[in-house]
């Protein structure tokens, strides 16, 4: 295996294809079953439909999802000079955990992205928000740096709203930059999965947005089992690789939340595992490695439960997916807990062995993009065959565009 230098410089020109604008879906089908699914297994190429996804699983397979839900972080103010100032919030600062953000009264604070930053150096925006017949003020105070972002205070004169509310109704859904046009009324429901809960994310985990009831019946009926994690997706996942080498590139950190008995699922599981979409692969493997630390410090305090960028390639002690899931449920019962609050940096490249997953279902992906990197690490080079058939064969790409069931040859 490559040492972690070697992996650091892989070159990022190596993941690039040239994908016409024409070929990105603008919108979603008008029924999200209804998508081609490409499946590569044993070494071949097929093409489906993704309503017939559960003939072509493996028998026994636990598919996992994220239940993610996209808030509308997009936030349109008018500078009383007529200057338009955007606001994109990205992740609670006070407070800091994201259910008890969206449920204060009065005030609360996040990191976020401004447009049009330097009309906007001081003073309080203000913005009018109609809920349910009532109008408040929506105000934001610029208070601060954070990295690339600011720290913004907002407030509202009504005690009534809590600020889940507030955002519904003021705010817009986030829609990818690549998709080039503004948000529209059929993004409030397609840009969500049909299992979304947990609020938190600005960008949609789009590989779970091909999914109905229909095929979850169809699922249930051939005996595959499923089970949910949370993984709130920032908007550093649309941020371009600007290096020429990976290890040029800092990845942006998400938010983990997961139940004790998604962990004992996870650990009772005996047969094929698949993921779908990339957050729920980075949110499993990120658990391996916490697994793997807790297994060998288990007096690891919570803040370095955490797992940062290249700290898996750096790792030289293994054990097996069942003994990392094993000594998480330890961990909780060390710590009374019942449930794993982390977050995670990690980055997966070639040369990455994957320690959760059998297969995965994903979308297609960006060019020179870290989710290019990722899909690589399971198919190696056979990604620009996969991806060249699809553009052949008129395949949708990106967020709303078509599927792909990438099966481990052989299952193990």
């Amino acid at each position: 295996m490559k040492t972690t230098e070697q992996l650091s410089k892989i070159s990022i020109a190596q993941f690039d294809y040239d994908l016409p604008d024409e070929r990105i879906a603008k919108y979603p089908l008008e029924q999200r079953d209804q998508s081609k699914l490409l499946i590569w297994k044993d070494g071949t190429i097929s093409d489906e439909q993704f309503f017939n996804l559960a003939k072509f699983l493996p028998e026994k397979s636990l598919l996992i999802f994220n239940n993610t839900k996209v808030i509308r972080a997009r936030l349109q103010f008018v500078k009383e000079t007529g200057a338009h100032i955007e606001i994109f919030v990205l992740d609670p600062v006070e407070p800091a955990d994201y259910a008890q953000n969206f449920q204060q009264t009065e005030r609360c604070s996040w990191k976020c992205m401004v447009g049009n930053l330097k009309k906007w150096k001081s003073g309080v925006l203000t913005l009018p928000v109609e809920i349910n017949g009532t109008t408040i003020d929506l105000k934001a105070e610029n208070v601060g740096e954070a990295g690339n972002s600011r720290i913004v205070e907002f407030s509202w004169n009504n005690a009534d709203f809590t600020f889940a509310e507030v955002l519904e109704a003021a705010g817009n859904i986030p829609i990818p930059p690549y998709l080039h046009r503004e948000s529209e009324a059929i993004d409030l429901t397609r840009y969500q999965t049909v299992y979304s809960k947990i609020k938190g994310s600005v960008a949609a985990p789009t590989a779970g947005l091909h999914f109905t009831d229909d095929v979850f019946t169809k699922l249930n009926a051939q005996g595959i089992t499923t089970a949910e994690l949370t993984l709130h997706v920032g908007a550093g996942t649309f941020q371009p690789v600007k290096a020429e080498t990976i290890d040029g590139h800092e990845m942006h950190t998400e938010h983990i939340l997961v139940h004790r008995s998604f962990i004992q699922q996870i650990c009772n599981h005996k047969n094929p595992l698949i993921a779908v979409g990339t957050t729920s692969i980075r949110t499993l493997e990120s658990l391996y490695w916490m697994g793997v630390k807790v297994h060998f410090n288990s007096n690891l305090p919570s803040e370095e439960l955490k797992i940062v960028q290249w700290e898996p390639y750096q790792q030289s002690e293994e054990i097996s997916r069942r003994e990392a899931f094993k000594a998480l449920l330890d961990y909780l019962d060390r710590n009374e807990l019942d449930q794993i609050d982390s977050s995670t940096q990690i980055i997966i490249v070639p040369g990455y062995r994957f320690r959760v997953i059998d297969g995965m279902i994903t979308n297609f992906h960006q060019p020179q993009s870290t989710l290019l990197l990722l899909i690589s690490a399971f198919l190696g080079d056979k990604w620009k065959q996969i991806y060249q058939h699809a553009l052949e064969n008129n395949y949708r790409f990106l967020s709303y565009g078509d599927s792909n069931l990438y099966l481990k040859c052989p299952i193990d």
